[in-house]
């Protein structure tokens, strides 16, 4: 599950959309979470930027929730029928009632919180990365490779016909039956086990009844913990056959990834990860979202470093023994990197409809390289 770097909201951002403070006071009273910008000019001049059709729709709806199209008659349906969506995918309810963890599994702190906030989390942000010791290191490696079995048996189940919804129970059985926690589940307040993004859903796709059809793409995001530590790792799969354009953008999203793992070493910069990606992404016809990032890992679901996937990004830091942490990519076909959020507050996608893949793996630095904590058996 990615980490959200939150940049300026607005279309029109006249300063390049910088990581942003000033929040729609409406947004955040409805607990719509993303509307940032950066400064007056761009809040104010929202109704004429990217906004200009959606925004207000959105507050209608997080205040009116009921505004649902009549139901049809399996009793599905469309929970945001006048939102003015950018690709053909759509939602379908209504979400199925939150699954369960037996008592036993031990859980991270916001899995039982009302509100999902992460609290340790909080507490601990702006500290630098943590550099794990042998034991740590140990209990890392086998809740990646718990998280790599349940991301295989998701995985076997895709194809035509299988709603999303099905997905998540499988992953979220396959994961207690490890005795491990769904990281995702209420991490804040999000539903469901795992994040399920079809075609231009870059990421957070919330799990639902709609299902695959033949020619879709999807991303199965995976996090669970495990005796106190969390693991994150995803890929993208075809339904069926897909057309050439998503085949392409499947292999350079995986590229984009293996490549930046080769250079991570003691002493390399995490901001050089960027510079890697970028132009494998461009050479493709394609282009690397922003406002997402990888992230730290350990006994923290998210935390330092930050991991950004672009070019000239300000990263900060250096590679050291004993640090974990994601590369995530997400990349978009075309050339538009930037998101576009549904109502349900979560789901992030591209803002041309055009489809986006992702491939993530957990990395540990060791004293002469790097391993991947998460690799399949086809990975570096």
């Amino acid at each position: 599950m990615s980490s959200a770097t939150v940049l300026c909201q607005s279309s029109n951002c006249p300063h390049g959309n910088p990581p942003s403070r000033l929040e729609c006071p409406t947004c955040n009273k409805l607990g719509i979470r993303g509307s940032f910008f950066c400064g007056q000019e761009c809040f104010k001049g929202d109704c004429e930027g990217m906004y200009d059709k959606t925004h207000k729709i959105i507050h209608d709806l997080a205040r009116s929730p009921a505004t649902a199209a009549n139901p049809s008659q399996d009793g599905t349906f469309h929970p945001f029928p006048s939102f003015d969506y950018t690709g053909t995918l759509r939602p379908v309810y209504p979400l199925s009632p939150k699954r369960e963890v037996p008592e036993h599994i031990p859980r991270p702190d916001y899995a039982t919180h009302e509100d999902g906030v992460p609290t340790t989390e909080m507490r601990r942000s702006g500290q630098p990365p943590r550099l794990l010791n042998s034991e740590e290191i140990e209990k890392m490696k086998f809740a990646c490779r718990l998280g790599r079995e349940v991301l295989d048996i998701a995985a076997a189940i895709v194809r035509p016909g299988v709603t999303t919804d099905e997905i998540d129970a499988v992953v979220h059985q396959a994961t207690i039956d490890r005795n491990a926690y769904p990281s995702p589940l209420n991490y804040r307040n999000f539903p469901k086990s795992v994040c399920t993004s079809v075609n231009e859903t870059i990421c957070h796709g919330i799990p639902d009844r709609r299902k695959l059809q033949q020619g879709d793409i999807i991303n199965l995001d995976i996090s669970l913990y495990y005796d106190g530590f969390h693991a994150d790792v995803n890929a993208t799969y075809p339904v069926g056959e897909i057309d050439e354009d998503s085949k392409k953008l499947i292999r350079t999203t995986r590229q984009c990834l293996d490549e930046a793992i080769k250079i991570c070493k003691p002493g390399a910069l995490f901001r050089d990860i960027g510079k890697v990606i970028e132009p494998i992404a461009r050479a493709n016809g394609c282009a690397v979202v922003r406002t997402y990032t990888g992230h730290g890992i350990n006994d923290l679901f998210h935390t330092a470093p930050n991991v950004p996937h672009y070019a000239k990004n300000k990263a900060v830091g250096t590679m050291k023994p004993g640090m974990c942490f994601t590369i995530e990519p997400m990349i978009n076909l075309g050339s538009n990197w930037d998101t576009y959020h549904w109502p349900d507050n979560w789901t992030a996608t591209t803002v041309d409809g055009k489809r986006s893949a992702q491939f993530e793996e957990t990395l540990l630095i060791t004293e002469t390289g790097v391993e991947v904590l998460t690799a399949g058996s086809t990975d570096l």
